[in-house]
């Protein structure tokens, strides 16, 4: 199998340029994997899903055109192939013939067609809709060709189809309103059945595209506390198990049958201002903040040290130096001044939500912010929710703060355009419009060079660091934990856990 692409337009996205595959070996006994995550999903419809927790179960379930494999290269899943046209304003996908729904139905362009109209309609809430506004038309000439009319160049359009919130869903059950109460993908795995908070099962899908499987499905089971699910490994009662907490992480290494998987991430720990709230709106105390936060200390205290400081572009081909971006070193003089400055010398008291569980750290990394903006006078109460209510919370911007754990992307453009742009889907989320951020971001979209575009992002970044906006603190590591008799798991810097279609167990 291969496909080609516009090298002009592409050379600055480490695209695979060929791919063969050969079917798997199945082991002589293939296994259930039991496995246990501190967090359930919140919901069965991939193209609103925010969560973490949602969209890593989802992506066994689902397929979106393509995928990132562990490299960040775009690579096939549901197309076999595509290419740009040369002004990068056409996209062509051919769809793999192999590619079937669980309940037999081929996959074809009409079932494509009709995912990406719905993750445009604005009645969907579709969460990732603003990385796809620059589609125009969408054309099937037939069952196997997808054509994308775009009304700008838009490089970054492909990686952006590369997530879960982009997967094709049946143009039937479209049709029917029932995605999110039922879970027909053309994925990996069949859901078989979900309690909630509770436990998932998932079946291998015999018919997938991807090729055989070496386990014969998942039992998932949901432990809220993830001292509970290491106790678990150490008795063997299940193989594979999804950590969040480092302190957790890292007392794996000290079990003799047990392996951590440990890779540094691209999702993002971020102290989330409300600019549209006073006092948060006045530049100068949403400066002060960022002067007055010492990154590398939440991550001492907090993380336990798993972690590395990180601009806005966490991304290894776009992040650059954060000592040029606006105080990324604690400078409490300069923070107290600027409160004196804006009116606030005597300091103001402010809410800051955060999610129980996910990230297990978002209580810790409160604490420390609490104590450290209590140095500038600003007296900060914590309120923590169950993740659901957090989400929704979150996604209303009903917040003074928020400490929060975003994704990240192999691309600033679908990382951040649905944040700071003015037609983004997510401007609720972030309360902020600026002009000149705007205008980065489209720049960012439409250019094809890949070195004008890293000066474009790096202009972005740092007046979004100036603006201060939110207050980014940190990279961490993704971390799954397994018996030494699972093997294959290949970890991503996405935190997907889609490398459960490797494993294998003995």
């Amino acid at each position: 199998m291969h496909w080609t692409n516009s090298r002009k337009i592409l050379a600055g996205l480490a695209m695979a340029t060929a791919l063969s595959t050969t079917a798997m070996a199945l082991p002589a006994h293939a296994a259930e994997l039991r496995m246990a995550w501190s967090q359930d999903a919140t919901g069965l419809d991939p193209h609103k899903q925010t969560a973490f927790s949602s969209l890593r179960l989802l992506e066994l379930v689902y397929e979106p055109l393509v995928r990132l494999d562990p490299e960040l290269n775009v690579i096939p899943a549901i197309a076999s192939s595509w290419e740009f046209s040369a002004d990068a304003k056409m996209l062509t996908f051919k769809l793999d013939p192999k590619a079937k729904f669980t309940n037999g139905n081929q996959v074809t362009s009409a079932d494509v067609k009709a995912s990406f109209e719905r993750l445009l309609d604005e009645a969907t809430a579709a969460a990732a809709r603003s990385n796809f506004l620059s589609i125009e038309s969408i054309e099937t000439p037939d069952d196997a060709t997808v054509v994308f009319n775009l009304s700008t160049a838009d490089v970054p359009i492909l990686v952006a189809m590369a997530t879960i919130n982009a997967a094709i869903v049946p143009a039937s059950e479209i049709a029917a309103g029932s995605i999110g109460t039922t879970a027909l993908g053309s994925g990996p795995f069949t859901l078989d059945s979900w309690e909630p908070n509770a436990k998932e099962v998932l079946s291998a899908n015999t018919e997938w595209a991807g090729g055989p499987l070496n386990i014969d499905g998942i039992t998932i089971s949901v432990l809220p506390d993830e001292s509970a699910i290491l106790a678990s490994l150490r008795a063997g009662q299940i193989d594979f198990a999804l950590l969040n907490d480092p302190l957790i992480a890292t007392l794996v290494p000290n079990e003799a049958n047990l392996e951590l998987n440990r890779v540094p991430g691209l999702a993002y720990n971020v102290l989330q201002l409300n600019p549209s709230r006073a006092p948060m709106d006045n530049l100068m105390v949403r400066q002060a903040i960022s002067c007055a936060v010492n990154r590398q200390e939440i991550i001492d205290s907090a993380l336990a040290g798993e972690g590395k400081v990180t601009g806005p572009l966490t991304m290894p081909a776009f992040a650059q130096d954060t000592s040029k971006l606006f105080c990324y070193e604690q400078d409490l003089d300069k923070a107290k001044q600027l409160m004196a400055d804006a009116g606030f010398a005597d300091g103001f008291t402010a809410t800051v939500i955060g999610a129980n569980g996910e990230p297990p750290v978002a209580s810790s990394e409160a604490q420390v912010l609490q104590s450290q903006l209590a140095e500038i006078g600003i007296k900060l109460d914590i309120k923590m929710m169950e993740l659901n209510v957090y989400v929704d919370t979150w996604l209303a911007g009903d917040f003074d703060m928020a400490v929060a754990q975003n994704g990240g992307r192999p691309d600033p453009y679908p990382m951040y355009n649905r944040y700071f742009t003015k037609d983004g889907n997510l401007v609720k989320v972030s309360n902020f419009s600026d002009d000149e951020l705007d205008s980065l971001m489209k720049q960012g979209q439409a250019e094809t060079d890949p070195a004008k575009r890293v000066e474009i992002f790096h202009a972005f970044e740092q007046r979004l660091a100036e603006q201060s906006p939110w207050i980014w603190l940190s990279t961490s590591y993704s971390y799954t934990a397994q018996l030494k008799t699972v093997s294959g798991y290949e970890p991503s810097p996405t935190g997907t856990l889609f490398g459960i279609t490797k494993i294998a167990i003995q």
